[in-house]
C-alpha cells in the first residue's frame, strides 16, 4: 500500500474515537498539557489515557517532551494539514451541473409568486 495511505489511514482510525479526538482537542486547546492532567480531565483510568495518547502519539498527532517523570503533549499542526491534504487528494471534489429540476419553475410556484392563487 502506498505509504501516504497508509498515514491517512493510521489518522483517520486514531481520529475515530471520541475519546482520542477530544484528548487532541485539549492538547491543541493547551498548547503543552502534561499527561497527568489529562487524567484528570477524562473519567477512564490513568492506563486508558496513557493508551490513547500512544495512538495519538503512533499517528504523529502529537509529540511527547519527557521532562523527569512527567510527560507533556503538544499537537503536532503539520500532521492535521498534510491528513486534510491527502483526503482533497483522494477524493477531489467534483463539479456538477444544474440540477434537472433547476431551470423549470414549477406553475403553480409561478402563480403564488405573481399573486395568482
Amino acid at each position: 500500500m502506498d505509504p501516504a495511505i497508509e498515514r491517512a489511514v493510521r489518522v483517520a482510525k486514531a481520529l475515530s474515537d471520541p475519546r482520542r479526538f477530544e484528548l487532541l482537542q485539549r492538547i491543541a486547546a493547551a498548547g503543552e498539557i502534561c499527561c497527568r492532567d489529562l487524567t484528570t480531565l477524562f473519567p477512564v483510568s490513568q492506563a486508558t489515557v496513557s493508551h490513547h495518547l500512544k495512538v495519538l502519539t503512533d499517528a504523529g498527532l502529537v509529540e511527547a517532551r519527557i521532562e523527569g517523570q512527567f510527560h507533556y503533549f503538544r499537537l503536532c499542526p503539520g500532521t492535521l494539514r498534510a491528513h486534510a491534504s491527502s483526503l482533497a487528494r483522494a477524493f477531489p471534489a467534483r463539479r456538477r451541473g444544474p440540477k434537472a429540476s433547476e431551470g423549470r419553475v414549477n406553475p403553480k410556484r409561478r402563480e403564488r409568486k405573481e399573486g395568482r392563487t
